[in-house]
């Protein structure tokens, strides 16, 4: 009673190359789909952070530059940039992820004090982030100051004892 595998490989020999070859191409087909999906959201996200950058007063290229991005963005937030050096707290397992997932939400709530947003569009920024910064960078926000504090200026004249 021995059962005789060959044959049910044998039995349509050109049919499953075929049907890998589709499923190949098929698969490559979705991935390059997938890639072109990809790239445009970067762009997106390229472009939106520029226009945060220069809303804030800072130029557009720095939005670009590895990590002095994150020392602008901190700027831009009212934090201080030396708070990065929480990031090579990675070393440490689990510890560090906590306190890089707890900087980063101080980092989006600063941001949206900035730009005079609120509670919702923090839990905006929180949860579905590329949209939110691309409102951010987009919209008709307008910053008003690290940490949403408004500059005053002091417009009383100076006066003099003559």
């Amino acid at each position: 009673m021995g059962y005789d595998y060959y044959y049910y490989y044998d039995a349509l020999p050109y049919a499953s190359n075929t049907v890998t070859a589709l499923s190949f191409g098929a698969l490559g087909a979705i991935f390059v789909v997938y890639m072109i999906i990809v790239v445009a959201m970067v762009a997106l996200q390229i472009i939106a952070m520029w226009k945060i950058f220069t809303k804030a007063g800072e130029e557009g290229w720095k939005s670009i530059v590895p990590v002095y991005n994150l020392i602008t963005l901190y700027k831009i937030s009212g934090i201080s940039p030396w708070l990065l050096f929480i990031y090579f707290a990675t070393f440490i397992p689990f510890i560090g992820l906590i306190a890089i997932f707890v900087l980063t939400i101080f980092q989006i709530i600063a941001l949206a004090k900035s730009f005079g947003k609120g509670t919702g569009f923090i839990f905006g920024l929180i949860f579905l982030s590329p949209i939110f910064y691309m409102i951010l960078g987009f919209g008709n926000a307008e910053y008003i100051g690290p940490n949403g504090e408004k500059a005053t200026i002091d417009t009383e004249p100076i006066q003099t004892n003559d």
